[in-house]
């Protein structure tokens, strides 16, 4: 059993009198994909991405038995006016909730609110909740804002008191620091690290001790990093125990590494010896399966590589399907 926690989903057009700023998808000719137009973003979507029917062969084709849909990411649009984007947020969240009555079994959906104005996208998460969403997505950043600033606590807050779950999804942005062609691989990986470590180190995790939130990649470089955050609060090697007279940081609560293993992370990391360390280092317990898809092909079947690792049966099964219940705060399905 598998449940595939990041997948992408895209509406399959928006209505006639939408304002000017949302996106546009248009029909692709002599074949069954949209063209997604969004700005100067020009995307092809295969059908999967808007036909229930074929996600669900999809899924019996590549080994999936549950998928966790949420938008994709180019429609995490913050720099809209705040009124725009929550007309964009609620056609989005409303065929997300359609696409997944086909089968609610086999497809959950997350919504997504206006982040651009806190205060809107908190009150919103009510109605995210009646629509039978299980959570939202949201990006690592806020029009440059690490989500772990005090603004967007009582945001996290009001998800934590409603039992929804969130998802961060890495979004990368313009930087001089790399060229362009590294925005998919190592600012996607900067931009997870800096959302999971803002977390901690703004004070919204300890705030939020019950708050269910997953990263995408595994929140990028933030796992190789926390035993650094860990020497530096305690102190010690190897998280043996505290030694005051090294620590440079006050005890002021649970370790970094306790913080870190409250979050949860998908494990679409690409290679076993990264997963190797993110099940020794945070445990088999916070580990999602994750594959982008349909933006990026599945592995065939999906989770060969975990498979391939020669797991226990219980840990495979924690990171294939438990866990991601877990997260959810949901039983699992029979």
């Amino acid at each position: 059993m598998l449940v595939d926690t990041h997948a992408h989903l895209l509406p399959y057009d928006y209505p006639a009198d939408a304002p000017e700023c949302f996106p546009r998808m248009e029909p692709v000719d002599g074949d069954t994909a949209r063209e997604l137009v969004f700005g100067a973003m020009r995307f092809r979507a295969k059908d999967v991405f808007f036909d229930a029917e074929r996600r669900l062969a999809a899924q019996d084709a590549s080994g999936v038995d549950v998928e966790v849909l949420s938008p994709m990411p180019p429609l995490l649009r913050y720099d809209l006016p705040v009124d725009d984007g929550l007309s964009l947020a609620r056609h989005v969240n409303e065929f997300s909730a359609t696409l997944c009555q086909t089968d609610p079994t086999r497809l959950i959906a997350l919504g997504m609110v206006p982040m651009q104005d806190p205060e809107v996208a908190t009150k919103e998460l009510a109605a995210v909740k009646e629509q039978g969403l299980a959570g939202v997505e949201i990006a690592s950043n806020v029009l440059g804002s690490s989500i772990g600033h005090e603004r967007f606590l009582p945001f996290f807050q009001e998800a934590e008191r409603l039992g929804l779950s969130v998802f961060v999804h890495a979004m990368p942005g313009p930087t001089e620091r790399l060229p362009a062609s590294a925005m998919g691989t190592y600012v996607v990986g900067v931009e997870g690290a800096f959302a999971a470590a803002s977390m901690v180190t703004g004070g919204t995790a300890a705030a939020c001790p019950g708050l269910r939130i997953s990263f995408s990649h595994a929140a990028g470089g933030y796992p190789l990093m926390i035993p650094r955050h860990q020497y530096f609060w305690g102190g010690s090697w190897n998280e043996e125990p505290r030694d005051p007279e090294r620590a440079v940081m006050p005890d002021d609560g649970p370790s970094p590494l306790e913080y870190a293993r409250r979050f949860f992370y998908d494990s679409l990391v690409f290679d076993r010896r990264a997963l190797r360390y993110l099940i020794d280092l945070l445990g088999a317990d916070r580990l999602l399966v994750g594959s982008d898809f349909p933006a990026m092909p599945r592995e065939e079947p999906a989770g060969r590589t975990l498979a391939s690792m020669g797991l226990p049966d219980d840990v495979l099964r924690a990171i294939t399907w438990d866990n991601a219940f877990r997260w959810l705060g949901t039983e699992p399905p029979r």
